[in-house]
C-alpha cells in the first residue's frame, strides 16, 4: 500500500434539507427543518419523512434496468459535479476511474408495485427489470453514464454504507488501482424501509429529538451524496478511517459503546490526531433510546464533555444507506475553505436533558466558533454493529 493522501475534491448532494451544497448549507445555517408528514409509505399512520419533493432529472439510457428513483437521485448529485468528473476522466483515463456507491434499497421502490402486480395478475409489468434492485445497480449506472471502466460496485451495510464507500474509495487510490473514484451513498424511500423500521418500533410520529429525554425514534429519509475522490490536493482531505463490526445484535447497538469507541479511536490513530484536535463530531444521533444512550457513552469516553458535537438527522431524516455520505458532506461544507462563511449546524432538539445519558457538548445557538475548524469526525453506526468513523480535515 502506498502513502498516497486522499481528498474529497468536490461534492454533489440531494436530500430533504437541500438539493445542492449551497442550498443545504443555507438551510442548515438557518436551522430550517422541512420534513414531509405523509402516510404514503405507512398507510393510516402519517409519519414525518425526509422526502425530496423537487424535480428529478430524466434518465436518458434506454434500458429499463436503469429506470429507478435511486438512479435519478444519483444523476442529480452527479450533474452538480459533472465538470470535475469529466476533467478527471480526461486526466486519468476511463480505466483508472472507479465508482463505489453505498445503498440499502437500490431499486426496491420499483420492485414493490411490480411484485404487487405479479401477485394480483401473475404477470410481471413489462417496464420492470429485476436488476433495478441489485445493490450494485446505481454504481454501474453512474459508470455507464460517465463512461468509465474502473471498478464499479455497491456496498450495502445498512446505515454505514455511504461512509464505507468513501473508505473503500480511499483504499483503491492508496493501492494504485484507481486515480479517481466517484463515491458516496444513494438511498430512496420505499415501503420496505419505512414499515420495517416501524415494525422495530423505532420511528417517531414527530420530528426526531436526538439525545432528548423525550426522544421517540427516527424519521426515515432519502438522499444522495457523491464525491470525486482523488490524490489531488483540493477540497477536503479524508484523513482517517476507523471501521469495525462488533456483531453484538442484529439491530440493537452494543450498550457499552465498545464498537463505537474502537471506530473513533481507530480513525484518530489513522489520522495521527488526538481527541483534542477534533473541532466537531457529527453524531449518528438517530434519536432512538438505545443508539443515543450508547453513542453518548462512547462520545464521552473518547472526547469527554467539551468537544462540540450534534446530530443533523432532524434536518435530513435518517437517509439510511446514504446517511454516512450525507453527513460526511455536511462536514465537508464546514471544512472546505471555498464555502463561506464558516458555520456549525445547530443540534435541533427540545433541550430536555436526559440524566441517563453521559454529558456531551451539543451545538446550540449560544455556541461560538472560537478558532478555525480544522478537523471533523463523522459517525455512522449500522445493524450488526457495522460501524465506521471518518475524519475529514481542512486543507491548509
Amino acid at each position: 500500500m502506498t502513502t498516497e493522501r486522499c481528498y474529497l475534491n468536490t461534492m454533489g448532494i440531494l436530500c430533504a434539507a437541500g438539493d445542492s451544497p449551497t442550498k443545504l448549507k443555507k438551510n442548515l445555517f438557518e436551522q430550517k427543518i422541512d420534513l414531509t408528514t405523509t402516510d404514503k409509505f405507512s398507510r393510516g399512520m402519517p409519519l414525518p419523512l425526509g422526502l425530496y419533493n423537487g424535480r428529478l432529472p430524466d434518465i436518458s439510457l434506454p434500458e429499463k434496468k436503469w429506470k429507478s428513483r435511486n438512479n435519478q437521485f444519483a444523476l442529480a448529485a452527479l450533474q452538480q459535479m459533472q465538470p470535475d468528473v469529466s476533467a478527471a476522466i480526461s486526466k486519468y483515463g476511463a480505466n483508472k476511474v472507479g465508482v463505489i456507491i453505498g445503498t440499502s434499497t437500490s431499486g426496491i421502490a420499483e420492485s414493490e408495485p411490480a411484485i404487487r402486480e405479479w401477485v394480483n395478475t401473475k404477470q410481471v409489468p413489462g417496464v420492470y427489470d429485476y436488476g433495478l434492485q441489485e445493490m450494485g445497480a446505481t454504481a454501474k449506472f453512474i459508470a455507464e453514464i460517465v463512461g468509465v471502466n474502473g471498478p464499479a460496485y455497491g456496498i450495502s451495510t445498512a446505515c454505514s454504507s455511504g461512509a464505507k464507500a468513501l473508505a473503500a474509495a480511499r483504499r483503491l487510490i492508496q493501492i494504485g488501482v484507481c486515480d479517481a473514484v466517484i463515491a458516496g451513498g444513494v438511498d430512496t424511500l420505499c415501503h420496505l424501509t419505512v414499515q420495517g423500521f416501524s415494525s422495530l418500533q423505532a420511528v417517531s410520529d414527530t420530528v426526531c429529538n436526538p439525545f432528548s429525554a423525550n426522544r421517540k425514534g427516527i424519521n426515515i429519509g432519502e438522499g444522495a451524496t457523491l464525491f470525486l475522490v482523488t490524490a489531488e490536493k483540493k477540497g477536503v482531505e479524508l484523513l482517517g478511517v476507523g471501521e469495525g463490526s462488533d456483531a453484538h445484535h442484529i439491530s440493537a447497538p452494543d450498550p457499552t459503546g465498545k464498537g463505537a469507541i474502537r471506530c473513533m479511536e481507530a480513525a484518530l490513530a489513522d489520522a495521527k490526531l488526538k481527541p483534542a484536535d477534533i473541532s466537531y463530531v457529527n453524531l449518528h444521533g438517530t434519536a432512538t433510546q438505545l443508539n443515543d444512550h450508547m453513542e453518548a457513552l462512547a462520545m464521552h469516553t473518547v472526547f469527554g464533555s467539551k468537544t462540540l458535537c450534534g446530530s443533523t438527522k432532524p434536518y435530513t431524516g435518517h437517509t439510511l444507506g446514504a446517511a454516512g455520505a450525507v453527513e460526511a458532506g455536511i462536514c465537508w461544507l464546514m471544512l472546505d475553505k471555498t464555502q463561506e462563511p464558516p458555520f456549525l449546524p445547530e443540534h435541533c432538539w427540545d433541550g430536555a436533558v436526559d440524566p441517563e445519558l453521559k454529558k456531551i457538548n451539543l451545538v446550540s445557538k449560544q455556541t461560538t466558533i472560537e478558532h478555525p475548524m480544522r478537523y471533523a469526525l463523522s459517525n455512522s453506526f449500522a445493524f450488526g454493529g457495522n460501524n465506521i468513523s471518518l475524519i475529514l480535515g481542512c486543507i491548509e
